[in-house]
């Protein structure tokens, strides 16, 4: 259970998908202009990194190794990915037409992101057990929402700001995440 926590916290701020690992960054700098934007995004991006681990470590590890395919797993990756976006959009738009216009573009934007991609071939280069990959999706996801929240936040913030012309709009976005980034960097020195 501890590896697990481990895991979980490693994920979520140690090795921050945004901050840490810069993936997932035009989601990042492109929805967090609005709190309610950031918070959208960063549900459905939770809901499909925890979906794609659930899917793709099976793949991996029962077809893709068994038969020795391995150099196939950006293809197949990409593919599932693509698919599972699709399967999760069709299915919120018809069982829940509040949370579908909730999530309005955000859900076709995720079969882009390259963070759910880069957490699938995380969970496989660590060797994480199925368990492990979706504690690890789970720590990735809410790690991904608490970084665009914290952003989405500062940038409301900052419309109000009387800043230098030079500085409003992403010049101010992208100093920012630079100090996120170095604040969350300290997350790695407390643990090491």
């Amino acid at each position: 259970m501890r590896e697990l926590v481990v895991i979980f916290f490693g994920m979520a701020l140690v090795n921050n998908f945004v901050l840490v690992r810069f993936l997932g960054l035009c989601p990042f700098f492109g929805v967090s202009t609005k709190l309610t934007n950031a918070l959208s995004m960063g549900v459905a991006v939770l809901l499909v990194m925890l979906v794609a681990s659930a899917v793709t470590w099976p793949i991996y590890h029962l077809l893709l190794v068994p038969y020795q395919v391995e150099f196939m797993e950006t293809v197949i990756f990409i593919l599932v990915i693509a698919v599972l976006v699709q399967i999760i959009e069709i299915t919120i738009r018809r069982t829940n037409l509040t949370l579908y216009r909730a999530f309005g573009i955000y859900l076709p934007l995720i079969t882009t992101n390259c963070a759910v991609l880069g957490l699938a071939f995380i969970n496989i280069r660590h060797e994480y057990t199925f368990f492990e990959s979706i504690f690890a999706s789970l720590g990735a996801g809410i790690g991904f929402t608490l970084v665009l929240i914290i952003m989405s936040g500062l940038r409301e913030r900052l419309e109000i700001t009387d800043l230098p012309h030079a500085f409003t709009g992403t010049p101010i976005a992208f100093i920012i995440a630079m100090f996120l980034g170095l604040a969350f960097l300290a997350f790695a020195g407390m643990i090491g």
